[in-house]
């Protein structure tokens, strides 16, 4: 009688996998922030793709005049070197967001590893996991990001790095609470009556479940790492020389921007780590409305009272 069960589960679980990009792509569009937050998102990723279509000024060329105002030329006037600010706005969107993904996706995957692992393993590997991500969740974050840094070559690796190994606890953390509360599943207990390996069990049957969370989590880590990676390079922790928002605020900063009047040089790239920050963390709505059910229903119950 258990392999029938097991079929079903499967089945069931297939479906599931199926339905969920219809559910997130309907999330997002019944959802206004979801879909603006989608609209930036898209923006910004195409800007990354074809920077050269939108500026094909060389960003590091210092030809022109120095510290310009606004002009149809350009956008946001010039830097103290000469250098077009728009084109290097738009050129560091490139870095800045490879930065912001694969940090993200790497941090996403710790954390999703150590916290599903802790809760499923349980007994003396739990405790060892949880008093890691202890560790990590009390340290004083920025005050270790500036000591690892100092220590590291300056440049994209060494921001990469650092940004990794502080970044992964608090996932980790909401992760293994969620592995606790499915731990003891009817699902969960035929696997290992099949005999299947932990790993079998934490990859397939496990972590397919913790989909919408583990997209909400991947989403609300990459506002932090756009904004702890700015904040990074405007202390000086990276390499200037490299084109990124952070590194532009570094530069107009060390520059006296605003001191000087050149205040689209300050205040653009700034401006632009938020925008892409809103973007993340309003998609993330869409993720909150397919891992809460309950959001729906209200939100319908409400269109039709007004009505």
């Amino acid at each position: 009688m258990a392999i029938p069960d097991i079929a079903v589960n499967d089945s069931i679980t297939d479906v599931e996998a199926t339905r969920a990009p219809r559910r997130f792509l309907r999330a997002v569009l019944g959802n206004r922030k979801a879909a603006t937050g989608a609209v930036i998102l898209l923006v910004m990723g195409f800007v990354a793709a074809f920077p050269g279509l939108i500026a094909p000024d060389d960003p590091q060329a210092a030809i022109y005049a120095q510290n310009a105002g606004p002009s149809s030329a350009h956008l946001l006037g010039t830097t103290m070197l000469g250098q077009d600010v728009f084109s290097q706005l738009v050129w560091s969107t490139r870095l800045t967001l490879i930065v912001t993904l694969i940090v993200t996706a790497i941090a996403t995957f710790l954390s999703t590893i150590i916290g599903v692992t802790s809760a499923y393993a349980g007994g003396v590997t739990d405790r060892v996991l949880t008093v890691i991500i202890d560790v990590f969740l009390i340290l004083p974050v920025l005050p270790l990001l500036i000591l690892l840094a100092a220590y590291l070559p300056p440049g994209v690796t060494s921001l990469v790095i650092v940004l990794c190994i502080t970044s992964w606890a608090f996932q980790a953390r909401q992760l293994r609470s969620q592995g606790l509360s499915i731990r003891d599943r009817d699902f969960l207990v035929a696997a290992r009556a099949r005999g299947e390996r932990g790993i079998y069990i934490i990859l397939v049957e496990i972590v397919p479940t913790m989909t919408s969370l583990i997209a909400a989590s991947f989403l609300a880590l990459a506002v932090y790492v756009v904004g702890f990676a700015a904040s990074l390079q405007f202390l000086g922790l990276g390499n200037s020389s490299e084109l990124m928002w952070g590194t532009m605020l570094y530069n107009a900063q060390q520059a006296s921007a605003l001191e000087a009047g050149n205040v689209w040089w300050a205040l653009s790239p700034g401006a632009a780590v938020a925008v892409l920050g809103a973007g993340f963390a309003l998609v993330n709505y869409a993720f909150d409305e397919i891992g809460n059910p309950a959001l729906r229903p209200v939100r319908r119950r409400r269109g039709r009272s007004s009505a």
